[in-house]
């Protein structure tokens, strides 16, 4: 490691820490109003230094709700830095006047981003699109189900996997795609939970497939994930295509975390193209590169949208498609903003969701 690498991390984190102290400081301001309280500053202050690393412990230590605090937390300061300097101004235009209710406002605030945030992050959707491919197939109509970021780990786990479990009984789809992050890193949660007994549950009449994303890469658990995903059923597919029912060619690619990942031509290659071409691409950062190869059907998650307000603002400057639909050219591009969630278990501005893709052919 450089001095200069180290250089940016301390910078990183001293900006970190100065942030949670700005956090903290406002929070005291406000409690301190109630005399019962000011006896118990040491307190708040071992909470709030507390909080401040439980952020990144949750990542390292396997207890749930270190991570679930950490995950808030992450909220906690994106909004506070969006909305403390604001109050700030306000609280001294009116020369501090009506603090107390101020600060209840601000509790009443965050209160409602986690109600809300929590039940649009734990009650999944189903959204429709109907595309049409203009190719011949055995059928005239194919229904695709389709969900990315799972992130199945400590917080994610069997009881919201077994939603989806759900949903794919209740829609019956002909084929299940999976687009990557199936799992948040680690795969031992997933075991522990015995979580690969509701993947057993998910079924097509054409066979349910996935490929990998840059979270079942990051725990160095790649090999075990493919092989438990495997032994529940679904085909994982790794720069690699198979024709399925002889209807239709898929191909599933590896995520650009693994520097092994191969051009998409060489993968689809110089086959029949005159039957329909699927593909599975965790990251859409290549609308362009399969349009060229002749897909005309690629469905991605990874950006969750931003998952939280305003982060979408961000996600739709980065990304071609960002969420929802795209025609380029023959190509059909669809991405969804993931069933599962990263980091805080709160989605704001998005809502977990499963996609079903209503194909037809002509």
């Amino acid at each position: 490691m450089t001095w200069t690498v180290v250089a940016a991390i301390a910078a990183v984190l001293i900006v970190y820490g100065l942030i949670c102290f700005y956090i903290g400081y406002n929070g005291w301001v406000w409690l301190r109003l109630n005399k019962p309280l000011r006896k118990y500053k040491y307190a708040y202050v071992a909470l709030i230094i507390f909080l401040s690393l439980s952020m990144f412990a949750g990542r390292f230590i396997p207890i749930p709700l270190l991570s679930l605090i950490g995950g808030y937390w992450m909220v906690m300061i994106g909004y506070g830095i969006l909305i403390l300097p604001i109050v700030n101004v306000v609280v001294l235009l009116l020369k501090k006047r009506g603090v107390y209710w101020i600060g209840i406002g601000v509790v009443a605030f965050f209160a409602i981003i986690f109600v809300y945030g929590s039940f649009n992050a734990w009650s999944p959707v189903v959204r429709t699109y109907d595309v049409t491919i203009q190719k011949p197939a055995d059928r005239e109509n194919m229904k695709i189900l389709m969900a990315s970021d799972f992130h199945l780990g400590s917080i994610v786990g069997r009881k919201h996997l077994d939603r989806f479990v759900e949903i794919s009984q209740a829609e019956k789809p002909d084929m299940i795609l999976i687009p990557g992050d199936l799992i948040d890193d680690y795969i031992a949660p997933f075991l522990k939970t015995d979580m690969d007994e509701s993947m057993k549950k998910i079924h097509a009449p054409l066979g349910v497939y996935a490929a990998l994303g840059n979270h079942d890469y990051y725990g160095g658990d790649k090999e075990k994930i493919v092989a438990e995903m495997e032994k529940a059923g679904i085909t994982v597919l790794e720069d690699e295509t198979i024709l399925v029912n002889n209807e239709i060619v898929l191909a599933g690619r590896k995520d650009p975390t693994d520097h092994s990942r191969a051009p998409l031509d060489s993968i689809i290659g110089s086959g029949d193209d005159s039957k329909p071409v699927f593909l599975m691409d965790h990251q859409p950062i290549a609308l362009e590169e399969a349009r060229r190869a002749g897909v005309d059907l690629l469905v991605s998650g990874h950006t969750h949208r931003g998952q939280v307000a305003p982060a979408h603002f961000i996600t739709s400057r980065i990304y071609e498609n960002d969420w929802g639909y795209l025609k380029k050219g023959k190509l059909h591009s669809i991405v969804s903003s993931g069933f599962g969630t990263w980091g805080p278990a709160l989605r704001i501005g998005t809502r977990s969701e499963a996609v079903m893709i209503n194909v037809h052919f002509k």
